[in-house]
């Protein structure tokens, strides 16, 4: 994680080869059912963008390891491989690059018309400091988050607990015992096509 060698962008995340896990956190009254019942209760807005994130450290400095008002419930959400590459090349980075998008009218047009979206945020240690390379976020509206929530979601799992089990360690001085803890994230093997569109 902290490897000086680690490229800029690259998106490492917990994955087999038919499937990848992502996290977001929820309220328990969504969290709770979705983690019950492996798919999001109606509740769930599919109207409004759905933001899936591959690395777990980034989600605890979202969410304050699970303490954040409205994000109390970690979820760690394995979806099928393909819906998530499909995402990606469907995806419109969410800030204007003039090298890759021309004028900045093109790429709100671009912008407008993508299913998903994607933004790089600086990765985080145990300590939620930021490092110099960056973790993906991939914002999903529309199809994709209906394929989302409909299509690709294999398995939902309530991490909350694995989330104050580390965060604990953390605060009393333990950072080796959690770091032993936290779910392994290699480099997921992406043809460089779909990331270059995709690195700011």
């Amino acid at each position: 994680m902290n490897d000086l060698h680690e490229p800029r962008f690259r998106v490492r995340a917990r994955h087999t080869e038919s499937t990848i896990t992502v996290y977001q956190a929820y309220r328990p009254e969504i969290g709770g059912p979705a983690a019950r019942l492996g798919r999001f209760p109606s509740s769930w807005k599919r109207e409004r963008m759905t933001w899936i994130k591959p690395s777990f450290l980034w989600m605890m400095y979202r969410c304050g390891w699970g303490t954040k008002e409205g994000q109390e419930t970690v979820l760690a959400i394995e979806i099928d491989r393909e819906g998530f590459l499909w995402a990606l090349r469907n995806a419109c980075l969410s800030h204007h690059v003039p090298a890759l998008h021309g004028d900045q009218a093109a790429w709100k047009r671009q912008l407008r018309q993508a299913p998903a979206r994607v933004q790089w945020d600086p990765e985080r240690d145990l300590h939620l400091n930021p490092l110099p390379h960056r973790s993906l976020q991939l914002g999903l509206a529309g199809e994709a988050a209906a394929r989302y929530a409909d299509e690709w979601i294999v398995g939902i799992e309530d991490v909350t607990p694995l989330a104050r089990e580390i965060h604990g360690l953390v605060r009393t001085g333990q950072p080796e015992a959690a770091a032993g803890l936290l779910p392994e994230e290699r480099p997921l093997g992406l043809d460089d096509e779909v990331l270059a569109r995709l690195r700011a």
